[in-house]
């Protein structure tokens, strides 16, 4: 949703645009713009429902958007914020490295990541369960302290301390490649991806979240 303000100091980059009344309406807030042409403004922000960076696109219209940059030093402590705002957690892979990341969400990719998937799957911040008596969950990440895998086989701790037991359920029959993803404390404000870290499911064994 729009609004009708007074533009205001702010630590990420400010998207506005004047309207058919002269009014400014700004689009985004704490916003870093990553790219803009003549045609399109692609910028990130964080997405407080699902508790992760998001990128976004404008396409220019006959009312030009109006961009407020901010100071290099303004885009990292924005990504700070974003980070404290994420879910945290500590992955650990098959070798036993562990890797700290902040906005941890699972996304769906060709396998390899090779190709394009055949339909478009929508990122998750849930970790989608299959239990044995045919019934399946969307487990939020803000109720789990733990995440065991064994190939695809989980074993979910709860905040509660509940324990449940499944299969980690794909959302599609089609091809494709579940990915962990996140951002580390070397994550670069200025690139257009919105991570830094990236690892396939298959290749994590555990885990573990800052609650």
């Amino acid at each position: 949703m729009v609004a009708l303000v007074a533009p205001l100091p702010l630590s990420g980059d400010v998207i506005s645009q004047i309207n058919a009344q002269g009014q400014q309406v700004v689009i985004q807030r704490d916003a870093i713009v990553v790219k803009q042409d003549s045609a399109t403004i692609i910028y990130k922000h964080f997405d407080l429902k699902e508790r992760r960076i998001v990128k976004a696109t404008l396409d220019e219209s006959s009312l030009p958007y109006q961009i407020s940059r901010s100071a290099p030093d303004n885009r990292r402590q924005i990504v700070d914020e974003w980070r404290r705002f994420g879910f945290t957690a500590t992955v650990t892979d098959t070798s036993g490295k562990t890797s700290q990341i902040s906005d941890a969400y699972i996304d769906f990719y060709p396998p390899g990541g090779q190709g394009s998937l055949l339909e478009a799957l929508p990122a998750e911040t849930h970790l989608p369960v299959q239990f044995s008596d045919g019934s399946s969950d969307y487990i939020n990440f803000a109720d789990i302290t733990r995440i065991e895998f064994q190939g695809n086989h989980v074993r979910v701790t709860l905040s509660s301390g509940q324990v449940k037991e499944g299969q980690f359920m794909m959302p599609t029959s089609q091809p494709a490649e579940a990915r962990v993803l996140g951002v580390t404390d070397k994550y670069d404000p200025a690139s257009e991806d919105v991570f830094d870290f990236s690892i396939s499911v298959a290749r994590v064994k555990q885990i573990d979240f800052q609650q």
